[in-house]
């Protein structure tokens, strides 16, 4: 069960990281961009790492602090959360 956990969280932190990247791309040659519900649902189901990191590596979305604010906060959450999980195991 870790095991699958692991590799779920490897690949939305991935899936995070790249629609950052994918975001930019799109801001910068002025094409249809990703809703900020969806780049906020990705952190909200596991990948706040990746969206933190492509936030930093591709400087985007850092004046906004829906994303500045909300996702080292939704990161903060769920270590909280696995932090109870765990020690209620």
């Amino acid at each position: 069960m870790l095991k699958i956990g692991l590799t779920y969280l490897f690949i939305i932190n991935l899936l995070g990281f790249f629609i950052m990247l994918m975001d930019k791309q799109r801001a910068i040659h002025r094409e249809w961009r990703i809703p900020e519900k969806t780049l906020l649902g990705i952190s909200v189901f596991g990948g706040a790492i990746g969206m933190l990191f492509g936030m930093s590596c591709f400087r985007h979305k850092t004046k906004h602090k829906k994303f500045t604010i909300g996702v080292p906060f939704i990161l903060l959450m769920q270590i909280f959360l696995i932090i109870l999980y765990f020690k209620a195991y």
